[in-house]
């Protein structure tokens, strides 16, 4: 009997074993397919989250290049407005004429800004502006910087304070300057009284630098909105400016393209402190550099301007006639060999429109006119078009590049140092 039951008791527990084996087995294929059926889910979703920032991409792409195309659209018009607004400047008028004139020139130069800027957001945000880093005195920076809110912030009865330290940093040079100046005019748009503070220190292999104002102070509810677009959080600078609210979200985008981390400090009624951490460089063995001091006479200068736009066309025309020089103006290539009083009439310098009508080149011109005179004739460009891609066409035919609008003072002298060089 004891051998029975034993066996009958071997034989329950291999029967138990083999129920447990198949409910184990089951329990295995169940889990197997809601892993496999949770993975393909989590691929579905992968799939659908690539194609919308691919989607989102597109999107960002496909704006950056309408706002290109649009700026350079505006920026035509306000090109000729301004010409002719030098022109007019350059003429005999009154001190209430003169001053209308400095009126409309603030206000063209406040529409550049924001139609630059614009399109600077998008670039931004498109990925399309990639930093440039090297090694940057910290002091040739906060010059700049100095020299172009200094005399703003004396009107204002305002200190602007430069502590640069001797330091030096690693970031990419324009992206950087951008960022100060938006800080520091911001920074003197809502000082009343006081002053600010732009200072550099180092912490171990970082370097900080500070915009310190004592200005009214931005409330906590406000200190993530205001590197939004647009937006001002209700606020009018002392002097009665509406600032369009992009200057801090330029601030923003441009600090985490370069990867500089970027905070905030303030107390209402007492002033704000922006504070900017970048990587500690290396000094860099000085270069000498010679001041050179450019002359602006173009009497007599024998000028071929080639311009597709009508009205920037008639206001350089008008420009070099208050200069005492020659002016051969053409909307297009054709035009100006019509134009062109012969074989002998070579002319000392020329200025070419990049972008003409019927998806033509000002360059082809400048090559045109070099090749039939057998010289290498100065030529400067002019587009409002500010890809890097131009740029590098424009160089590579050996011809100076200025972006439109055109300062006529910057126009006057390099045409002068171009043909003092030649």
């Amino acid at each position: 009997m004891s051998q029975v039951e034993r066996s009958m008791d071997q034989r329950g527990t291999a029967y138990s074993l083999f129920q447990t084996a198949i409910t184990l087995e089951g329990q295995v294929r169940a889990r197997t397919e809601e892993l496999t059926a949770l993975m393909r889910s989590l691929e579905r979703s992968n799939h659908a989250l690539t194609a919308a920032k691919e989607e989102a991409e597109r999107a960002n792409r496909s704006k950056t290049r309408f706002l290109t195309a649009a700026s350079h659209d505006l920026l035509q018009p306000l090109n000729a407005a301004r010409l002719s607004l030098s022109a007019l400047g350059d003429l005999s008028a009154g001190t209430e004429a003169q001053a209308i004139v400095g009126q409309v020139e603030r206000g063209l130069q406040t529409i550049e800004d924001l139609i630059k800027t614009l399109l600077d957001i998008s670039k931004l945000d498109a990925g399309l502006i990639q930093p440039v880093p090297r090694s940057l005195k910290v002091a040739d920076v906060m010059a700049s910087v100095e020299a172009s809110f200094g005399p703003l912030a004396a009107r204002k009865g305002l200190r602007l304070a430069v502590r640069p330290g001797g330091l030096w940093v690693s970031s990419d040079l324009l992206l950087l300057q951008r960022i100060l100046q938006n800080l520091v005019s911001n920074a003197i748009r809502y000082t009343e009284t006081g002053g600010v503070l732009v200072a550099a220190r180092a912490r171990g292999d970082a370097v900080r630098i500070d915009v310190i104002d004592s200005g009214a102070g931005i409330p906590e509810a406000d200190r993530d909105l205001i590197f939004e677009e647009f937006h001002r959080g209700g606020r009018e600078s002392v002097d009665g400016e509406i600032a369009l609210g992009l200057g801090l979200s330029i601030v923003r985008r441009s600090a985490e393209a370069l990867g500089h981390r970027l905070t905030l400090a303030s107390r209402v009624g007492h002033g704000s402190r922006f504070t900017l951490m970048l990587p500690r460089a290396a000094p860099e063995a000085p270069r000498p550099v010679q001041p050179v001091v450019l002359p602006t006479s173009l009497t007599g200068a024998r000028i071929a301007v080639i311009e597709n736009d009508r009205a920037a066309l008639e206001a350089l025309a008008r420009l070099f006639q208050h200069w005492d020089a020659y002016a051969l103006a053409a909307r297009d290539h054709l035009s100006l060999m019509r134009l062109m009083p012969g074989s002998t009439w070579v002319p000392d310098l020329i200025i070419a429109d990049y972008h003409l009508d019927g998806g033509a080149c000002g360059l082809d011109t400048v090559t045109w006119l070099r090749t039939i005179h057998g010289s290498a004739i100065p030529a400067v460009v002019t587009t409002a078009d500010h890809s890097p891609e131009v740029e590098a066409h424009v160089r590579a035919v050996g011809c100076e590049l200025i972006h439109k609008p055109i300062k006529p003072a910057q126009l006057r002298a390099l045409l002068a140092h171009l043909l003092t060089r030649n």
